[in-house]
């Protein structure tokens, strides 16, 4: 019988414990950005590139760039709910990690900063945490 995997790092009440959550985090993170999201998801999310073939080798319509940025950021909420046990900072990491992918999609902001942003905000979600507001 396979059991849940509860992480022993909840809640986040001293430095060392909010520390590993974070470690945490940016593991989720790097899984669901590299090896989960693949050149489907990571070419399909971009409005402004052509989309890829479906798996029956039929051309999707033009829109399909909204519902595979979607799926890449509900991999990361499904990420950030089983580590942190909270719907709410799933919710905030889908539409925050939507909205990050978009600017950098559009060309507004670089590889660098993309991760820079996507590392921050677990940061943000640890202090939340941390601070007792989660």
């Amino acid at each position: 019988m396979l059991s849940a995997i509860t992480l022993p790092i909840l809640p986040a009440t001293d430095f060392l414990s909010a520390l590993s959550l974070l470690f945490a985090l940016v593991i989720g993170h790097a899984l669901a950005d590299f090896p989960l999201q693949g050149d489907f998801l990571s070419h399909g999310k971009n409005r402004h590139l052509p989309p890829p073939k479906l798996a029956d080798g039929k051309q999707p319509p033009p829109s399909t760039w909204a519902y595979l940025m979607s799926a890449h950021c509900l991999i990361h909420a499904g990420f950030v709910w089983i580590i942190t046990g909270s719907a709410l900072l799933a919710i905030a990491e889908f539409v925050i990690h939507f909205v990050i992918d978009f600017v950098k999609c559009e060309g507004r902001t670089s590889f660098a900063v993309d991760q820079w942003l996507h590392i921050i905000t677990k940061a943000a979600f640890v202090a939340l945490i941390w601070a007792g507001l989660i």
